[in-house]
């Protein structure tokens, strides 16, 4: 099992994210059917009617068009692609590399969601254990990833691991934060010849003893 030492979170670019971050980018960092994939994922596990906390957000959610949500609160790098969000009922600019404690009080979410950027957090089990904190108990958190990234930002592990890796990295996480349950591994890959789509998804066990 890899030690989750110091250096595996190290990046190559290590000047603040917020520089890095600062133009905005709309564009999609998936093809269409990895997309599709990310948006049956959260057909299946956000609940409809819910508030959902969408992590690392941008310009686009990929949420499923046919189903709404009571709230859907976005936290991101750049305010115009929070802005140009459909979806967001509120958009805020906050760096968890830098503030892994969230703005929201205990148990406000029914699920949460890290589209492609989870390989960028450089204090995970930090922001995994506030995210089970924020949200409802039995809530699921959908971390999805690709095999596509820029490779200055990402942590050292992402770089030396292959997919089933990121995928036993991301599921470290969560038994690290320590108030996750039912972890779950998914390979939603759509084929051969487009982008693979790799999942693990959580159930937040609430916030027992008061874990921060």
């Amino acid at each position: 099992m890899i030690t989750l030492s110091p250096e595996l979170f190290r990046r190559l670019d290590e000047a603040p994210d917020a520089e890095f971050y600062a133009e905005p980018r709309f564009v999609t960092h998936i093809d269409d059917a990895a997309i599709a994939a990310v948006t049956q994922l959260y057909r299946e596990y956000l609940p409809p009617g819910g508030a959902i906390l969408d992590l690392m957000s941008s310009w686009i959610s990929h949420l499923p068009p046919e189903i709404a949500y009571r709230e859907v609160v976005g936290i991101g790098m750049n305010q115009d692609e929070l802005a140009a969000n459909p979806r967001l009922r509120t958009g805020l600019v906050w760096d968890l590399n830098q503030t892994t404690r969230l703005p929201f009080d205990d148990e406000r979410f029914d699920g949460a969601a890290i589209c492609v950027s989870v390989d960028y957090l450089t204090r995970p089990v930090e922001v995994f254990r506030e995210c089970g904190r924020v949200m409802r108990q039995g809530a699921p958190l959908v971390i999805t990833f690709s095999n596509r990234c820029f490779p200055t930002k990402v942590i050292a592990a992402w770089r030396i691991l292959d997919d089933r890796g990121h995928q036993e990295l991301v599921a470290r996480y969560f038994n690290e934060a320590g108030n996750w349950n039912d972890v779950e591994m998914l390979d939603r890959s759509p084929g051969l010849d487009g982008d693979p789509i790799y999942a693990v998804i959580g159930r937040s066990a609430g916030n027992p003893g008061g874990l921060r």
